[in-house]
């Protein structure tokens, strides 16, 4: 059997993510507002929403991965910011529509997680990626 091509791509946070983080905290903050809780509980929860919504984005944008890569044998590397190459290991993944969530494990980043959606990679990218990953669970399927 042929090895699986080589799958490279550059990666930049997605854009849409963080208005959903900012519309998921917009939404949490009215409901606590319209709720029967008190004036001061209140006042403590809101700012603790827009705390941690303002973290999660954060988060999210400030992570050191510029490119990633994934060779025909199954290892991948990682391009981060300061310039270099790490590699790493896939941990988990979730394909949902034209979106799809690579966790990796990577010693100086940690457990990063790459959000691939149609606003910050290719679509023929992220066909490529599905149809490999599923694959791939296939192979890893008992029979």
């Amino acid at each position: 059997m042929a090895s699986a091509p080589a799958i490279g791509f550059e990666y930049r946070p997605s854009t849409g993510m963080a208005r959903l983080l900012a519309g998921m905290a917009v939404l949490a903050a009215v409901a606590v507002l319209c709720c029967g809780l008190d004036g001061w509980l209140k006042a403590l929860l809101v700012p603790a929403i827009a705390l941690a919504a303002w973290r999660a984005v954060r988060a999210h944008a400030g992570l050191p991965v510029t490119a990633a890569g994934w060779a025909g044998d199954g290892r991948w590397t990682l391009r981060l910011r300061p310039g270099g190459d790490v590699p790493a290991t896939l941990v988990s993944h979730r394909a949902w529509g034209n979106v799809i969530w690579l966790r990796l494990h990577c010693g100086p980043v940690g457990r990063p997680v790459l959000l691939l959606a149609p606003d910050n990679s290719d679509a023929d990218i992220r066909r490529r990626l599905r149809m490999r990953l599923a694959a791939g669970q296939a192979a890893a399927a008992p029979h």
